[in-house]
């Protein structure tokens, strides 16, 4: 998954090693990028002698976060190849198990936007399917060993019960949408956890929030 990470980065612009390894912790989150510097040039010199990408030169090490001892490594900028954008169409177009995978389908998700709705539909649908897995397998832990766990083992199971049944929820959204051509949702989650209501309709009042009402003249 990090080939299709670098060459999905290399193809908005030409980086060096430390800009992207930023930039996976940006796109990615700082949990799925947790990527060391151990595993990513290891990964830029295989993708480097396959010439899915290249080296397009030094530039100066201006970056005043870049440790000190990969400076030198900062001033080479890797660039992607015509092979390097055919491997990366042939990675985001497949839709095996390991797109379903917490990792695999972190990456997918974050280039969901080259991908057509085909492809978006048969991830998100395997997803759905791997988290409700977990989420029953969650649920018979609860339920037939719940009197032997201690209670912080068992808040624990709770919170990943929780955490899948709000997968779900939010993956047969975003199915609903592709289904009907809609792109995600876009605008701000609202602090209090309301859904924000249809264009056009008011927003309820909430216990503790005044109602909204227009203003008098």
């Amino acid at each position: 998954m990090l080939e299709l990470a670098i060459l999905g980065l290399l193809q908005e612009s030409p980086m060096h090693g430390y800009e992207l390894r930023k930039e996976l912790v940006a796109k990615l989150g700082a949990i799925r990028a947790a990527i060391s510097y151990g595993s990513l040039y290891p990964t830029l010199r295989r993708l480097q002698a396959n010439g899915l990408i290249t080296q397009a030169g030094d530039t100066p090490a201006s970056d005043p976060e870049i440790p000190a001892l990969t400076s030198r490594r900062g001033r080479v900028v890797y660039t992607i190849t015509a092979e390097g954008k055919e491997r990366f169409a042939e990675l985001i177009a497949q839709t095996g198990p390991e797109t379903f995978e917490d990792t695999g389908f972190g990456v997918h998700f974050a280039f969901f936007s080259r991908t057509d709705r085909a492809t978006r539909l048969r991830i998100l649908e395997g997803r759905r399917r791997k988290v409700e897995e977990r989420r029953e397998g969650l649920r018979d832990v609860l339920s037939r060993a719940a009197e032997r766990l201690d209670a912080y083992t068992l808040e624990l199971q709770r919170h990943g019960l929780d955490a899948c049944e709000r997968e779900v929820r939010w993956l047969e959204e975003l199915i609903a949408n592709e289904r009907s051509g809609r792109t995600p949702r876009t605008g701000h989650p609202d602090p209090a956890g309301n859904d924000p209501p249809p264009p056009g309709q008011p927003r309820e009042a909430s216990p503790g929030r005044p109602s909204e009402e227009p203003e008098r003249p």
